[in-house]
């Protein structure tokens, strides 16, 4: 049935008829180009409307076109690598008439997700998987004897990865075929030269080339060992000398390119050549696009609109929601920058995040102290800790989500040697639009198992920045701060933090019945909650943690003594401060007088992207959910009572 358009701005004539690549595949080649010009103004209205990712879906739409109309897809596999420059890919594929759901609560997701639909066979939002995962699928394939063809599609920041590295070596000793499509955005490693180079990879493509030069390789079978390798390296560096890929060709893929990918008269026939061919074996594309293409203001932003806000088609201005407060990520790059001018053995590393962590605002002011490693955070850390050995303080700027990437090095290579790296993990907690995939929900329980290690959460910007210092001052082993994306509440900064205490957490108000521990941002719930309990006769305690390893003992003792009820509160997954506090409670014999303990955590799923206040609404960690599990668990009926098995000892 075809899809009506739904685009107010411009009219879609072909697209309309596109629900799935099949309809797309009964057009003619000449007619491609207008799906791909129809396919970009979409893509552009689209999310002008839900906001999200958009210069790299913009870059590749000639490619989606030539992909899903060369490759019989979804039987053919298609891995987009990260995920976020395949709206055109949902597009195509029976997605249209959600599209504008994008990133919304209950509608598609920014990234690639197999439950949403048969044509993502791989789900991604964190980068460098594709080749090892379609390596899988043609492994996969052969074992089961299938005719299908695997596609991996991954960008030239994505390929810098180790990991993109090993599946290459991999593949290349396993010989199954797989098509790998290097999406070079960035020309970072060969410009396209125009017709000749269109000519030359259609060439090395073409069916008639593969096979004589797979005569030449059983001829050469007559002479000894070192002369049949002499030819195999001269054939392959005499192509790459011309093509490039060199590279490639020892990992042991066949190189073809580069060819220039908006242009689908070059793309067409290099597909197809590579399609057609039974030469076994894998196969590296290498396309050269332009992020943001065909849209002006993407071109001439610095990141070629790399995620926006919602925007005017026209101009391009986006809509700027204004701050109340500066974000925990600025914050957190002021408060660095204090630090460094106090002390200058303070570094800062991230890994491909400048700008998403702060680090940009850092670097300007300190360009010969950040260090950039590049999608590579295992790389990152062990790098950071190279740097602690020598007397550095490396600020190790990592989202919670992606430090996961380097956990054995964190263990082995950090807090084994007891190394004062500082890990800063921004987007701790649930992030909104992005959903799971980039939610930092782990970070507490899979740091805080590990010994030698010291975690803190602030509960608001100004904390962060008292944090900030005491993780300057901290050299006696590994550290971590997690805080949340997005704004403060619109407290009072100082000019520059100060140390805290290690382990000490800090009574906020003090009742007598109920006591809420919380750790990190929830505490302005936690004391939201104790107003309305207060109103209903349960006079509550609030205390913020800030640490939760060292956690302050003495304070969950007096906690756990003086009042009926003990609520711990955390934007973080089962297993992490909360079990700490009742591992200590259980051990200490303090739950054996009949204190009640609750602990409220991120639920023990995987959240689905939403608007943020729904999410928590979802996760039961607002105001309302706290009260109701104080009131659960003293029990309604003594509500107001007075009970006496908990004496005040109060200092």
């Amino acid at each position: 049935m075809p899809n009506p358009s739904t685009n107010p701005h411009h009219k879609t004539p072909l697209l309309d008829t596109i629900v799935v690549p099949e309809d797309m595949r009964k057009l003619q080649p000449e007619q491609l180009q207008q799906v791909a010009d129809e396919l970009r103004a979409e893509t552009i209205d689209t999310v002008s409307t839900t906001g999200g990712h958009l210069g790299a879906g913009l870059g590749v739409v000639e490619l989606t076109v030539a992909l899903h109309y060369v490759f019989n897809t979804p039987d053919d596999r298609l891995i987009w690598d990260v995920g976020h420059q395949a709206y055109p890919h949902k597009i195509l594929t029976g997605r249209r008439d959600r599209i504008r759901t994008l990133r919304q609560g209950g509608g598609l997701s920014g990234f690639t997700k197999r439950s949403e639909s048969e044509y993502d066979p791989f789900g991604a939002a964190h980068s460098s998987t594709s080749i090892s995962a379609g390596l899988g699928m043609s492994v996969a394939r052969d074992v089961l004897e299938k005719p299908n063809h695997v596609v991996a599609v991954i960008g030239d920041g994505s390929i810098s990865a180790g990991m993109a590295y090993e599946a290459m070596n991999n593949a290349g000793a396993m010989r199954s075929k797989l098509i790998v499509i290097l999406n070079d955005n960035n020309m970072s490693i060969a410009p396209p030269t125009g017709a000749l180079s269109a000519y030359l990879s259609r060439i090395v493509s073409s069916k008639e080339y593969r096979g004589l030069r797979n005569l030449a390789k059983d001829m050469s079978k007559i002479f000894p060992k070192p002369v049949r390798e002499a030819a195999r390296k001269a054939e392959s560096y005499a192509r790459g000398m011309v093509t490039g890929g060199t590279l490639f060709e020892e990992l042991g893929f066949y190189y073809v390119g580069p060819i220039d990918g908006h242009n689908l008269d070059h793309l067409l026939p290099v597909l197809e050549n590579i399609r057609d061919d039974v030469d076994p074996g894998p196969v590296l594309i290498h396309v050269v696009t332009q992020k943001g293409k065909g849209f002006a203001p993407a071109l001439t932003a610095a990141d070629k609109c790399h995620a926006v806000n919602k925007f005017d088609v026209v101009t391009g201005e986006q809509v700027k929601v204004k701050a109340s407060a500066p974000t925990y990520t600025r914050v957190y790059a002021d408060a660095l920058i204090k630090e460094a001018e106090a002390d200058d053995k303070v570094v800062a590393v991230t890994a491909a995040m400048p700008s998403g962590t702060g680090i940009d605002v850092f670097e300007k002011r300190f360009p010969d102290r950040t260090f950039d490693v590049g999608i590579a955070e295992q790389h990152a850390v062990t790098f950071a800790a190279g740097l602690a050995t020598e007397g550095l303080k490396p600020f190790c700027t990592i989202y919670s989500t992606f430090l996961q990437r380097g956990y054995d090095q964190v263990v082995h290579d950090v807090a084994m040697q007891k190394l004062p790296v500082r890990f800063m993990m921004d987007r701790a907690g649930l992030v909104g639009a992005d959903g799971y995939t980039h939610a930092g929900a782990f970070d507490l329980a899979y740091l805080g198992c590990l010994p030698n290690m010291m975690l803190m959460a602030p509960s608001d910007e100004a904390e962060l920045f008292h944090m900030v210092a005491t993780a300057a001052a901290y050299n006696e082993g590994p550290c971590g701060v997690r805080y949340p994306r997005g704004e403060g509440i619109g407290v009072q900064l100082p000019e520059r933090g100060q140390i805290l205490e290690i382990g000490k957490g800090r009574i906020i108000r003090e009742g007598t019945r109920v006591a809420i521990l919380s750790l990190g941002t929830r505490l302005q719930e936690a004391l939201k909650a104790a107003d309305e309990l207060a109103a209903q006769g349960l006079t509550t305690t609030v205390a913020d943690a800030r640490f939760a390893k060292p956690f302050d003992k003495e304070m969950v003792r007096q906690l756990a003594a003086e009042h009926e009820v003990l609520i711990t509160i955390e934007e973080g997954s089962v297993g992490g401060f909360g079990s700490h506090v009742a591992h200590f409670l259980a051990n200490e014999g303090l739950l054996d007088n009949g204190l009640k303990l609750r602990s409220m955590t991120l639920p023990d799923v995987f959240q689905d992207h939403d608007n943020p206040l729904k999410q928590y609404d979802e996760a039961q960690l607002n105001a309302k959910h706290i009260v109701a599990t104080a009131r659960a668990a003293i029990g309604n009926a003594a509500v107001g009572g007075n009970v006496q098995r908990f004496a005040k000892v109060r200092a």
